[in-house]
């Protein structure tokens, strides 16, 4: 089993859409193919939601209205016998009518999180309906069958493994399945989600419970690259990547793949396929518990952060101040990403500002507190670079002249990351590309 992971520029238009069943068609064996919704769509699922919040029908009726012309002139293009068509335009209808329903009720985010799972159940919808029409046999999956997750908002892989191998073993004869990424419900039944960037998530966390011989993530790009190419010239794609390169790339910025996919598949020891669906030929890149060589690979870099400094020269030496401080992160749920210390001060990165007044109200009782806003953090990663004094001598070369807030060497043999003003953040990549890769 192949689980076969598609983004919402891979399935953005209807062009795109018949590529893509092409494609899984394409591979041998039995597949799974994890949708994610339509590129653009849930940004407009979310606009339509804050106008419903705010009790602005009128304009969130207009969003709908312009959504389901989009979605219906798609339908035109995707379909040619009139019978598909007309189912296309019975699905479409049947979804939007449910989210203009949202307009006659009062709207909490639990009805916020039903409007948004359209966006992967519409794109999967149509994706089956035109598997159909070619002449394809597809069996469509609902997620919300098998994806949960638990109180405390992670999976509940012991439910998925058992709900989705009872879903599949009700079609035996079955070579290829669709699934939406993204949509779960919680532990109360109701409709929920893994977050953005979740449809990858779901991707390995559906290829664990199957154990699946690969979780193939296909996207826009041909794999990781050892540079944000956005920002720098002539990047390239790595070929080989141990799982713990690829966690330390896709947490510090690497927007290829979504952090949380990483640990499922490293556990399970199921290779993590990333291909370029514009360009199937191309090797794309494959992570495994193997690395292929020392040194550094790549750069990434990871903004909006905010970093926080807590000055204390009566508490910081003082038996239990670091817990002390590390609770008050912990009641408000926010992560840190970076840490340093010194000897009256204690500084410390995250990247969710949600709490932050609250946060640095409860720091205040344990010293001065200041914030840093606008920050980014600067990645190199590569194995056992951490053991590797020329491979921190050549990135402090390429960082000479930009301020650097704070750096994190040797708290893993994977990365050594560096905090700077995001002013400074394309200089920084083009100067380490230029210094690491002669780029």
């Amino acid at each position: 089993m192949n689980i076969m992971k598609f983004g919402g520029t891979s399935v953005g238009s209807a062009e795109r859409i018949k590529d893509v069943v092409r494609l899984t068609f394409s591979y041998p064996g039995r597949k799974m193919a994890v949708l994610s919704a339509m590129s653009g769509t849930t940004n407009n699922l979310l606009e339509i939601s804050d106008y419903l919040t705010k009790r602005n029908t009128d304009a969130a009726n207009d969003k709908i209205n312009l959504l389901e012309k989009k979605y219906k002139q798609l339908a035109d293009k995707l379909f040619f016998s009139e019978d598909i068509r007309n189912r296309s335009y019975s699905l479409l209808r049947e979804h939007f009518t449910y989210i203009r329903s949202f307009t006659q009720d009062l709207f909490t985010v639990n009805e916020m999180k039903c409007v948004v799972a359209q966006g992967e159940l519409l794109s999967t919808a149509l994706f089956e309906l035109y598997c159909r029409e070619s002449g394809f046999n597809a069996v469509l999956l609902p997620a919300l069958n098998f994806m949960r997750i638990d109180r405390e908002q992670e999976p509940d892989q012991f439910y998925i493994k058992e709900n989705l191998n009872r879903e599949m073993d009700k079609y035996p004869e079955a070579s290829f399945f669709i699934t939406q990424g993204f949509i779960c419900r919680n532990a109360f039944g109701e409709i929920d989600n893994l977050k953005r960037g979740g449809s990858d998530y779901t991707a390995s966390l559906v290829g664990v419970a199957l154990n699946a011989s690969s979780i193939q993530i296909w996207t826009d790009i041909d794999g990781f690259h050892d540079n944000d190419p956005r920002f720098v010239e002539n990047t390239h794609a790595i070929a080989e990547l141990s799982f713990d390169e690829a966690a330390e790339l896709a947490y510090f910025g690497a927007k290829i793949l979504h952090p949380s996919t990483i640990l499922p598949a490293k556990v399970a020891g199921i290779p993590v396929i990333i291909k370029n669906t514009l360009n199937p030929a191309a090797a794309g890149s494959t992570i495994t518990d193997k690395a292929s060589g020392k040194g550094i690979k790549a750069i990434a870099a990871k903004d909006g952060i905010t970093a926080i400094r807590v000055k204390s020269g009566r508490m910081l030496l003082a038996y239990g101040f670091m817990r002390k401080v590390f609770e008050i992160f912990e009641i408000y749920k926010t992560p840190i990403d970076m840490i340093t210390t010194s000897e009256i001060s204690v500084s410390l990165t995250i990247d969710d500002t949600s709490r932050l007044s609250r946060i640095i109200a409860d720091l205040k009782h344990y010293g001065t507190v200041e914030t840093d806003n606008e920050q980014t953090i600067i990645s190199a990663v590569g194995e056992g670079i951490s053991d590797d004094s020329e491979a921190a001598r050549l990135v402090f070369t390429a960082l000479a002249g930009i301020p650097v807030r704070m750096i994190s060497y040797g708290g893993s043999r994977h990365n050594i990351s560096i905090l700077i003003p995001s002013s400074f953040k394309s200089r920084a990549l083009n100067a380490l590309s230029s210094i690491l890769f002669n780029h």
